[in-house]
């Protein structure tokens, strides 16, 4: 059973949403809650909407915002009142308690989130909308949900967010992209502005806003279509890269799935792994790469594809794995046919997670040969050919072979 608070027949612990009307937008249980609770942690903006109400102690958010999250769990069943913007389970810091505090300890009283509001204005049908947070987040996270006419709102982290939104729409193509700024939405500041993201000259923007996009895509725009397999262009790389076609199999066979993390080791230009993060923002990499140059090019692909979050580790395996966090699937794509490198991941792996390998050269493919003789899986010879000028007329060019072995740990 959770401990009770002195507020009756309720948890210790209350999360309010409030908005930019401060009390007059809150109820008569969120007011009754606020006034009567001993303690009430928030930001400083929340403090101060709430001032009237507040007759506790303030306790304002503090960096790293962990040592937040221990103050409140310290007082574990005592009354606690944290006030949050709008739904504090969006994005919020309900969903940052959740990890610390059950179900049943805590109650949450919300308000409408700020994406609720700049839809209702906007018109948009919510679930027909891609929301996005770049609240402390990179900005690169939205390139994925550039498609020609997506509409997208997104959370900026101040008043820099909307030109920088922007400009990186018009230098990927998106230039004629309209950018609506909707500011302190639901309080007595709240304004809508409109500008074409080329022609961008919105000045005075306040920090706390909203950037709703309608999606235009000029010629030669920057597009990351849904399924893996991009276009080799899209990425910066020097040679080393699985082409097209066999990155496509290739995460086909690595099989991702929800929340899973991936090990791409001697991960040359980063494509696999960046892929496999592209098929879901659930999904985690780890790309393990020696070269000091390309691990610099994988961070910069990272970014330009929209997920910036891809970890890099400069390293040779098997060495450089140790430690790492527990892998759900490895990719070997390069330095596979390094001693120890196989053992080092089968070991790591987990129970009933995915091991590809591709081989280009005849070295790794004996490699390849000799584990599935000893451990089972598959083998797949993928064998692709291009149509190229011949002379005067046009004929087939072969890629290199690979071979491909998919095995997965019982």
């Amino acid at each position: 059973m959770s401990d009770l608070s002195p507020f009756g027949n309720q948890p210790w612990l209350t999360i309010i949403g409030i908005g930019e009307d401060g009390p007059e937008g809150l109820g008569a249980e969120a007011k009754r809650l606020i006034a009567s609770a001993p303690a009430v942690f928030g930001g400083a903006r929340h403090h101060a909407l709430a001032a009237s109400l507040i007759k506790g102690e303030r306790f304002s958010w503090q960096s790293p915002f962990e040592r937040s999250v221990d103050a409140i769990i310290q007082r574990r069943g005592t009354p606690v009142v944290v006030l949050a913007s709008g739904d504090p389970f969006l994005y919020g810091v309900g969903a940052t308690l959740s990890r610390h505090v059950a179900a049943d300890e805590m109650r949450t009283i919300s308000a409408p989130s700020a994406f609720s509001l700049a839809a209702s204005r906007l018109g948009w049908p919510l679930q027909d909308v891609a929301t996005i947070s770049l609240h402390g987040r990179p900005i690169d996270l939205i390139r994925p949900h550039l498609h020609p006419g997506r509409r997208i709102i997104a959370l900026t982290s101040d008043e820099k967010g909307p030109r920088e939104l922007a400009n990186l729409l018009t230098a990927n193509g998106f230039g004629q992209s309209q950018l609506t700024v909707l500011e302190a939405l639901g309080g007595s500041r709240e304004r809508h502005r409109r500008a074409i993201a080329a022609d961008f000259d919105l000045a005075d923007i306040d920090p706390l806003n909203v950037c709703a996009l309608h999606v235009w895509a000029g010629e030669g725009a920057r597009i990351l279509p849904f399924v893996a397999g991009l276009e080799d262009e899209l990425f910066e790389h020097d040679g080393q890269i699985s082409k097209r076609e066999i990155r496509a199999m290739t995460v086909s066979a690595l099989a991702p799935r929800h929340g899973e993390l991936l090990w791409d080791i001697g991960a040359g230009s980063g494509s696999i792994g960046i892929e496999w993060m592209l098929a879901d923002p659930s999904l985690k990499t780890i790309a393990v790469e020696q070269s000091p140059e390309r691990t610099a090019r994988i961070v910069r692909n990272a970014s330009a594809l929209g997920v910036p979050r891809l970890a890099v580790v400069e390293g040779a395996a098997p060495g450089a794995l140790v430690g790492l966090p527990e892998p759900d699937a490895i990719f070997l794509g390069g330095g596979g046919s390094e001693a120890g490198v196989i053992d080092a991941a089968i070991a790591a792996l987990k129970r009933g997670g995915r091991l590809v390998a591709n081989a280009v050269t005849l070295e790794m493919e004996a490699v390849l040969l000799c584990e599935h003789a000893k451990r089972g899986g598959s083998l797949t010879r993928i064998e692709i050919a291009r149509a190229g000028a011949l002379g005067g007329m046009s004929g087939w060019r072969p890629a290199m072979p690979v071979t491909q072995w998919r095995w997965t740990k019982g």
